[in-house]
């Protein structure tokens, strides 16, 4: 809706300075620009459920499809790294906060966590940049390098492409492979992944500090330290365990927040993913490209909430057997 009723005209960013009348209404006519939005829409939902997208205005009838799953893996490698930051972290911080409450390290930690929650990602983005790029040097900002190769392949009408790292399969060596690999992510994904990740790291502690307390005051937990199990395997076998269930659906819920983060985190670092496509297509009202790209967004995430599901049955036998 807000892409349609937002001023701005698709075809005049495609005829630029030049604009022509008959022209312009032949291309109004060829894209179905010439249409009330509700009938784009419809026209769009009919063909996205047949496995058709669309075609790109702005790139020369690129099939959007080809487009996403082009810059798809970019964004993907941003998030996974991002989320593995913000479970560990998240985690660990939760847990000790959890068995030192109301404690320096426990006040030190959770008004961290507030901090991560209430920074903007543009802002922090920036700022990591200021530090470490520009201040301290320890990273060199040179952008991104492309390290990835692509196979194309077909199914039917369905075409893709899937990627791999060229370097890796030409050597053979683990020592020289991680040669390869390594600088690929200490220069150009630490700091995508540390300011995407910072937001759901915060929730993910206190949520995982707020479930191991509730957790740590009930019976069962008092009775294994009276048989005299050490604290580590209170933690792993005991607490942990039965908190994971609330943590598991922060975490999932919080992958809504990194996909839609990640445009934002892909503009301030230059990451050739989904946020640089869906930026520029808002910018010249490529709708194609923008309704696709949010519909992978949502595919994706139904995905997540499935997975979800599915992990609390394997944490939590009990759901199993509910009826």
């Amino acid at each position: 809706m807000l892409t349609f009723i937002v001023p701005g005209d698709p075809v005049r960013f495609i005829m630029g300075q030049k604009s022509d009348p008959k022209i312009e209404q032949k291309i109004r006519e060829k894209w179905g620009l010439d249409k009330p939005w509700y009938v784009q829409y419809g026209r769009f939902l009919t063909s996205a459920v047949q496995g058709d997208l669309g075609k790109s205005y702005r790139m020369h009838g690129r099939e959007v499809s080809d487009v996403l799953s082009e810059k798809f893996i970019n964004t993907a490698i941003l998030t996974i790294a991002a989320l593995v930051i913000a479970i560990i972290i998240g985690v660990v911080v939760g847990i000790f906060s959890a068995f030192r409450p109301n404690t320096i390290l426990d006040y030190i930690f959770m008004t961290s966590a507030l901090i991560g929650v209430s920074a903007p990602v543009f802002w922090l983005g920036m700022m990591l940049y200021i530090v470490f790029i520009s201040k301290l040097h320890w990273i060199t900002g040179e952008g991104f390098i492309d390290t990835f190769r692509y196979i194309p392949i077909s199914i039917g009408s369905y075409k893709t492409a899937i990627p791999y790292f060229d370097q890796v399969i030409r050597l053979s060596i683990g020592e020289e492979i991680w040669k390869i690999t390594l600088p690929f992510f200490h220069e150009k994904l630490v700091l995508p992944a540390l300011t995407l990740a910072t937001i759901p790291m915060a929730i993910i502690a206190r949520m995982t500090r707020s479930s191991m307390l509730e957790v740590l005051n009930l019976d069962y937990i008092r009775t294994a330290r009276a048989k005299g199990l050490s604290e580590f395997r209170v933690i792993t076998h005991h607490a942990l365990k039965n908190a994971l269930i609330p943590i598991i659906t922060v975490i999932g819920t919080q992958f809504a927040y990194l996909l839609a983060g990640a445009v934002l985190t892909e503009t301030v670092f230059a990451w050739p993913g989904l946020g640089s496509v869906v930026v520029e297509a808002i910018r010249q009202r490529d709708f194609p490209i923008v309704m696709g790209a949010v519909m992978l967004f949502a595919f994706v995430f139904v995905l997540v909430n499935l997975v979800v599901d599915i992990l609390y049955a394997m944490v939590d036998p009990r759901i199993r057997y509910e009826r």
